[in-house]
């Protein structure tokens, strides 16, 4: 029976067993999929011991270790070079190790579920951190008109941008969106400010009634930026429940081939918020 995990810190709240359990029955496969909590000191011998398994065929990581598994992997994906991280750990067939991200194909796949239009689109990434960096190649890879990261700094929002130099790509200082002239069709919010019941510092003026407001985080209720932009007449919000499934059925389909309807699984994780 293949084997999987997901390794973290901390790991008790990982809704991935229940995913990648409901992956499994779609697809008539037998799996056991676990939650392991590792320290920064231990993670890598955790890693090393969870894959002496034979039947340990692939692993998930989230924070704090997707930094450190890229250095550990044999060999990255493209989109895992410019993330910088990893969250999929594919074993090969010769049993070497490929690491690859699905954060940005989860993202985009959700958006696009939700007929979000991308294509042409002005879009606001706010945040410039390892979240933001790892959607960065999908959502230029759909030719938006403009991808622009808004960060507290503008050096590490700049330094985005230079990783996938092009003109529609462009880094900036929060302040700078006061002088931002047209609203935004698409807003997603990579930032952790959600999680701690901050709204995040940018003008109301860049948020149109008709724009699309997204934030990768996700709770029981909207967050604190999806109320506020329900309270400026916006009607398209939506939380990063989506994604969360959506990077989770990239990763099984990677390990298995098969790909999952996320519908039903979101559903049921909605239902248990």
């Amino acid at each position: 029976m293949s084997r999987y995990t997901v390794f973290g810190n901390p790991i008790a709240q990982s809704k991935s067993p229940l995913i990648h359990h409901m992956f499994a029955q779609q697809a008539g496969l037998e799996i056991t999929y676990e939650r392991t909590l590792a320290t920064e000191q231990d993670f890598i011998s955790s890693l090393s011991t969870f894959f002496v398994d034979a039947d340990a065929q692939g692993c998930n990581v989230t924070s704090p270790f997707k930094e450190q598994v890229a250095r550990w992997v044999n060999e990255l994906s493209a989109g895992a070079k410019i993330a910088g991280a990893v969250n999929t750990v594919i074993k090969k067939e010769d049993g070497t190790f490929l690491g690859d991200t699905t954060d940005g194909k989860g993202l985009v796949q959700d958006l696009l579920r939700l007929n979000v239009q991308i294509k042409g689109a002005r879009i606001l990434l706010l945040g410039a951190g390892g979240a933001a960096r790892g959607v960065l190649q999908s959502i230029l890879a759909l030719e938006p008109k403009l991808l622009m990261v808004a960060n507290r700094t503008q050096a590490k929002a700049k330094q985005l941008a230079l990783l996938l130099p092009q003109d529609n790509f462009v880094g900036i200082d929060l302040n700078q969106l006061n002088e931002v002239q047209q609203p935004f069709d698409l807003i997603i919010n990579s930032t952790s400010a959600s999680l701690s019941g901050e709204l995040p510092s940018i003008p109301d003026s860049v948020i149109s009634s008709g724009a699309c407001i997204y934030d990768m985080s996700y709770a029981d209720k909207p967050t604190v930026f999806l109320q506020h932009a329900q309270k400026l007449g916006v009607l398209n919000t939506f939380d990063g429940l989506g994604m969360l499934v959506g990077q989770a059925a990239e990763s099984f389909y990677l390990w298995t081939g098969y790909r999952p309807d996320v519908l039903p699984v979101i559903q049921k994780l909605r239902s248990t918020l």
